[in-house]
């Protein structure tokens, strides 16, 4: 891998497998459209051995529920299969949202406190649902689950390492954590 740390890239798919017989893959994708790799340009593929390389996308489009990948350089279906469960990472810099939205991998981690300041515990995962997210708070072997909907989650502060959440009645019982 050249001149990019592990921690400046995350993981944004996984390559399921090849696509035909001119190098295309069949990714699973962690982002919400195909944006997210185009405006990255490049992406690197990590093997299941840990070795990454570097490639240049030259196209990506949905198909089905998945999307199909080029990347310059795979020519044919044994230079794609090589690359079966692969992760697809991109620079973290690569990534662009909009005002106040939030990446999971920033989310995952905050502590997670109410408007009193009672502690709820540690936000370990998101579930993604038609509507919205759900965080997924843990407090030893306690788990809440709280809807990522600006009326319940009232502040995010990454630089403090913390999420604030309204004090609504009978979305969780902090005596019982």
């Amino acid at each position: 891998m050249n001149e990019v740390s592990p921690g400046s890239l995350i993981v944004l798919g996984k390559v399921i497998r090849p696509h035909g017989l001119s190098g295309l893959l069949r990714i699973h994708s962690y982002a919400a459209s195909e944006s997210a790799f185009l405006d990255a340009g490049k992406v690197f593929l990590r093997d299941t051995s840990g070795e990454t390389n570097e490639y240049t996308i030259t196209y990506v489009r949905p198909h089905k529920n998945i999307f199909l990948m080029k990347l310059r350089g795979l020519n044919n279906f044994e230079e794609a299969e090589k690359h079966k469960g692969a992760d697809i990472l991109i620079g973290k810099d690569a990534l662009s949202r909009k005002e106040g939205e939030y990446f999971w991998y920033e989310l995952i981690g905050l502590r997670v406190y109410l408007e009193s300041g009672a502690f709820v515990g540690t936000l370990s995962g998101i579930l993604p649902t038609g509507g919205h997210d759900i965080y997924v708070v843990k407090a030893g072997d306690k788990e809440v689950l709280i809807p990522a909907v600006q009326d319940i989650v009232k502040a995010i502060e990454l630089e403090k390492g913390r999420m604030v959440v309204s004090d609504v009645e009978g979305l969780l019982d902090v005596n019982e954590i």
